[in-house]
């Protein structure tokens, strides 16, 4: 395996998936240490995930997890990947996040999804005493970058309310999405743009390239800024990776069929008697996806960087077995040349 030095910035999208026999204790306390092997490995910052009503990812509050993982590592940056504005106060979420950075001031993100995060009587419990729908999302997001900056306009129906506690800096904002309505809306806002790879996996190079030609300085970026989130996993060999893979090849599967459980094992996965149609559609997710050697990701990923004309990739990866992930992540640094921090990680605490 090669290891070169990389002018790509990597970062982590973590969604604390929760393994088969395993419990969501277990699936955070993996959060943690792979955030802290991250710090180690060299990455650039450190997403989590907000999901609900699943048994297979155990993060439906990113906040609560921002807090713990900032906790306990050093300097790598940690944020939302992300809160699902539309579910929310504008305000409220200006002032989480706003505790966040007086608490770690220089590392928070504050990445914004539209996507209910959810099913649909999900999404309604979470909105329960709300009248606001979807359709106000892209208000809420002026909204709250107004908080965050305290530039609400004189005429707004909340002048002259700030968001508490002061800070002496802004977490980024990032606006998260899979089609080009984020991206209109991260150009028409001055945010940045990060855009889901692993969700649509063709056509993405338009939408960020249109975000670019319309965007709007604001008072949070002069400049667009854009990254992409790419699914990936790798191992020594490709025979061991595509192992690994089956495990999400399954679970997606299920996903896709309304079943929310666990993250299955690469012997059941493997096990399993596919029909024809469903192999169909794994080998249509495996499009989404990059799995392989070190060297084969580290190839796709840059081909991708590059299509895209972004610096910054960020990176999900989910199977079975919490070592193989942690050991995909360092491989995937490795390879890329990322520096490795010699400081020791703070302590859990």
């Amino acid at each position: 395996m090669s290891s070169k030095t990389s002018n790509l910035r990597l970062g982590i999208l973590d969604q604390s998936p929760v393994r088969e026999g395993g419990t969501p204790a277990d699936a955070f306390a993996e959060t943690i240490e792979l955030a802290q092997a991250a710090e180690r490995f060299g990455y650039h910052r450190y997403w989590l995930a907000e999901h609900h009503g699943t048994d297979g990812l155990a993060g439906p509050a990113p906040e609560i997890m921002v807090t713990r993982v900032a906790a306990a590592t050093s300097d790598i940056r940690v944020g939302a990947g992300g809160v699902m504005l539309s579910h929310y106060s504008p305000y409220k979420v200006a002032e989480t996040f706003r505790v966040l950075e007086t608490l770690y001031p220089g590392r928070i993100d504050l990445g914004i999804g539209r996507a209910p995060g959810s099913d649909g009587r999900t999404a309604q419990a979470l909105a329960y005493g709300s009248q606001i729908g979807i359709e106000y999302f892209p208000n809420k997001i002026q909204d709250l970058t107004a908080f965050l900056t305290d530039t609400l306009p004189d005429n707004h129906p909340f002048a002259g309310l700030r968001a508490t506690p002061a800070t002496p800096s802004t977490p980024e904002v990032w606006l998260l999405g899979s089609s080009n309505g984020s991206a209109t809306y991260a150009a028409q806002f001055g945010l940045a743009l990060s855009f889901a790879h692993f969700i649509a996996p063709r056509g993405g190079e338009a939408v960020v390239e249109a975000y670019r030609e319309s965007f709007k300085p604001s008072a949070l970026y002069p400049e667009p800024v854009a990254s992409i989130g790419v699914f990936a996993l790798c191992a020594e060999t490709d025979e061991a990776a595509q192992r690994l893979g089956a495990s999400r090849d399954l679970w997606r599967l299920r996903v896709e069929r309304g079943y929310h459980g666990p993250v299955p094992s690469p012997e059941e996965a493997l096990a399993y008697d596919y029909t024809a149609a469903e192999r169909a559609r794994i080998e249509a997710n495996r499009e989404r996806s990059i799995i392989g050697t070190p060297d084969a990701v580290t190839a796709r990923i840059e081909e991708l960087a590059a299509s895209f004309a972004v610096d910054e990739v960020v990176v999900l990866g989910i199977c079975y077995e919490f070592e193989a992930r942690l050991r995909s992540y360092e491989l995937l640094a490795e390879a890329f040349g990322l520096a490795a921090r010699t400081a020791p990680a703070r302590a859990a605490s």
